[in-house]
Formats: C-alpha cells, sequence, structure tokens
C-alpha cells in the first residue's frame, strides 16, 4: 500500500506540472512582436503614415482605429477611450491605434477550456487509480499474509469471500483450498491417533499370549512334564493357541496398515467425454510437441460418462505422465472404445521395458517397478488411479503388447 501512495502522490504532481506548464506556454505565447499581431499591424500603419502612404485599415484584422492627437479637442479626450490602444509616435506626431480585445478573450477563452479538460483528465486518472487501490490492490493486501500463514500452519482462520470483484474466485479458492488443508490435518491426526490406540491396544494384547508361550516353553525346557505326555500334548496345545493368537493380532496391524490412507474425494456427475478430453488436450498437445513426442488423440463419438470430471482428467494426466516418464519418448496416444455399457479410454506409450512379472503389482501402493531407473516418484500414481476409478464405478488395468504399455480406464456411461 506504501508503494501506490508513492505511486498516487507522483501522479498528482506530475497532473500539476503539466496543468502549470501548459498554462504558462499559452500564457506567454504573446510575448512579443510574433505573439501580439495587433501591434504588428500598427507598426505597419505608422510606417504607412511616415512615408505619406495612403492608410486603409479596412483590411485590418486586428487595429480598428487610428486617431491623431491634434484631431482631439484635448490629450484627456485623446487617452479617454473604451477600447484598448497602442500609442506611437510617427514623424513628430501623437497616434493613437485602437485594437480589438477579442483576441485576449479568445486566449483567456481557451485556457479556460484547455484547464476544464485537464481537470476532468486528471479526476478520470485519480478516479482511475482510486477504484485499483479499493478494488484490486486492498484485496489483494487483505490476503497476501495467507501464504505465509499457511506456510506456518496457520489454517484456521477463514477468509471473507467477495462475492464480486477481480479476486473473488480467487479468494473462494483459497479459503477452499485453506479448508482441504485444515480437514487434511486433522484426518491426519485423526489417523495418527487411531494407529497409536491400535499399536497400544495390539501390543497389550500380544503381551498376555507371549508370556503364556513364554512359561510353558520354559516348563517344557526344564523338564517339569518330561515323564507326562498327557500334559506336555496340552502345553503344545496351549502354545500353538497362542501362536494363532498371536498372529491373528499380526494380521490385524498389517490390514490396518493396508487400509485408506489417501483420503479421495470424488463428486459423481454425468459429464461428457469431450469435455476431459478437450482438457487433456489443452494442457498436453503443447508440452508433447515441446517434449517432440509424436502425439495422437483418435477420432471418438461424445458421449455421457458417470463419475467425477475433474478425477478423470486426473486419472489421464496420471497415465500420460507415466507415458512420458517410462516410455522411450517416440510416441504417445490415446484411443477409445465401447464394451457393452463402458467406455474405454487406453493410454499407450513405446518403449515399455517393464516385466511381465511385474505388471500385477504396477497398482500396488509404493510399488515401483525395475523400469524406474533414476525417475523420481513415490509409486502412488496408478494406485491412487485404480482408487479413483472405483469410487467413479469403475476401473482401470494394464497390459504390454510388442514392447508397448497399454493402460485402459474404463468409465461407465450414463
Amino acid at each position: 500500500m506504501n508503494s501506490f501512495r508513492k505511486l498516487f502522490a507522483t501522479v498528482i504532481i506530475c497532473m500539476i506540472c503539466i496543468a502549470v506548464i501548459v498554462n504558462m506556454i499559452l500564457i506567454n505565447n504573446n510575448e512579443g512582436d510574433k505573439g501580439r499581431p495587433y501591434r504588428v499591424e500598427a507598426e505597419r500603419i505608422a510606417y504607412s503614415i511616415e512615408h505619406a502612404e495612403k492608410i486603409d485599415i479596412s483590411g485590418c484584422k486586428y487595429v480598428t482605429k487610428v486617431v491623431k492627437l491634434e484631431n482631439r479637442v484635448s490629450e484627456k479626450e485623446f487617452y479617454d477611450s473604451e477600447s484598448d490602444y497602442l500609442v506611437m509616435s510617427v514623424n513628430g506626431d501623437i497616434y493613437r491605434f485602437d485594437y480589438r480585445t477579442d483576441v485576449d478573450r479568445d486566449k483567456y477563452e481557451m485556457l479556460i477550456y484547455l484547464n476544464v479538460s485537464l481537470g476532468i483528465i486528471f479526476l478520470f486518472v485519480i478516479i482511475v487509480l482510486l477504484y485499483i487501490r479499493s478494488r484490486i490492490i486492498a484485496p489483494f493486501e487483505s490476503i497476501s499474509h495467507l501464504p505465509e500463514e499457511l506456510a506456518k500452519g496457520n489454517i484456521t482462520v477463514p477468509l471473507k469471500a467477495q462475492k464480486a470483484g477481480f479476486f473473488g474466485k480467487f479468494i473462494w479458492g483459497l479459503d477452499l483450498l485453506r479448508e482441504r488443508l485444515e480437514k487434511g490435518r486433522q484426518q491426519d491426526l485423526e489417523t495418527q491417533k487411531n494407529n497409536k490406540s491400535l499399536i497400544l491396544s495390539l501390543s497389550h494384547d500380544i503381551k498376555t499370549p507371549l508370556s503364556i508361550i513364554e512359561l510353558n516353553s520354559k516348563a517344557l525346557e526344564r523338564g517339569l512334564y518330561e515323564n507326562d505326555k498327557e500334559k506336555k500334548d496340552r502345553i503344545a496345545g496351549v502354545i500353538n493357541e497362542k501362536c494363532g493368537e498371536i498372529k491373528s493380532y499380526v494380521d490385524q496391524i498389517i490390514q490396518a496398515s493396508k487400509e485408506e490412507f489417501l483420503e479421495l474425494e470424488v463428486n459423481n456427475r454425468e459429464f461428457y467425454l469431450s469435455e476431459a478430453i478437450n482438457s487433456i488436450k489443452t494442457v498436453y498437445a503443447d508440452k508433447m510437441e515441446l517434449l517432440q513426442i509424436d502425439f495422437k488423440i483418435d477420432e471418438y463419438s461424445d458421449c455421457m460418462l458417470k463419475g467425477d470430471p475433474d478425477r478423470a482428467v486426473e486419472v489421464l494426466q496420471n497415465l500420460l505422465e507415466n507415458a512420458v516418464k517410462y516410455g522411450d519418448g517416440k510416441e504417445i496416444s490415446i484411443s477409445f472404445a465401447r464394451e457393452e455399457n463402458s467406455q474405454l479410454i487406453s493410454v499407450a506409450n513405446t518403449g515399455c521395458t517393464l516385466s511381465d512379472v511385474e505388471l500385477p503389482h504396477i497398482f500396488d501402493s509404493f510399488w515401483r517397478g525395475s523400469n524406474t531407473g533414476s525417475n523420481p516418484g513415490s509409486g502412488l500414481g496408478l494406485y491412487i488411479c485404480r482408487r479413483i476409478m472405483n469410487r467413479m464405478g469403475g476401473e482401470v488395468f494394464a497390459k504390454i503388447k510388442d514392447g508397448v504399455m497399454i493402460v485402459t480406464a474404463v468409465f461407465e456411461m450414463a
């Protein structure tokens, strides 16, 4: 805001300087004979009188009358004139040259018009600057602290939405991001709490069968039941039973670790296939051209699909990013097919080096194949794709054919 104040003050000063300079130029424009045409005409007439030429002032534009002093009864009458005049001495005689005053009047009228015009322009500039301050700079300044607050983790204070203005949708989006971050943090805290409670509970439950196993194993080790086969068999059964309990607890831990750890919100509705494909084409046509990859999108018949259009685009983007990352950079294509009540969208890339043995695991979480090399990644891309497609009532699968990786997303048609 301080920068705007400096800019505003600079603009005001510049406008004042412009007005002063323009007025000074116009006011001083009549200084000198060139700027005073009535003096030029008076000197011309005086020259004619001096050389005894015939005087004709009918063609004079600025001098309207020539009066000689001796033609007047008194000097007072000579100098007493309603019009403006110029007194000059010619051949020892005094002459009065009356000249028109509407020339100065026109000049001052022009000054008035010019200043009024400059005032209107300056007022318009000031209004525009104030409008920019109130509708753009002030709203932006009110949210300029938000990125820093989000970085600090302060995401609890809601933003005041603006129905109008240039930043209405932007502020709404930032507030939505803040809510998502806050919701994600609460979910993370809840997950950590549940995981900690689960670990503590299972750890406590495991201690009991472990202590029983330990006690009975020590008894067997010391030979306390060496001569009693029935007790030995019963103790072996108890140990086996407790091992089964421990195995059950371990299975619970493994199952808990496999449970959903990503909160994927999906808003299912009906949308056109072209809606998703056009979004993909807008982003990836230029990108593929820059990467010098032959990018092809086959022809298709538009139809209505069921699902979340934003999530559908996300799935296709993930498939294309994988094709760019793990392909040979020669060709990537998108093809279409229909089976029963489903629309199939396949993304294929050349240069696949993944083995058939690894193929079934590509949709597992945190799994990365032998073809990843030095490419960065988390092993979650295709896992997320499958989770999204399942939530939209669809599926995703992959196959390798003649060195070409083909990943197909199956959407349910409306």
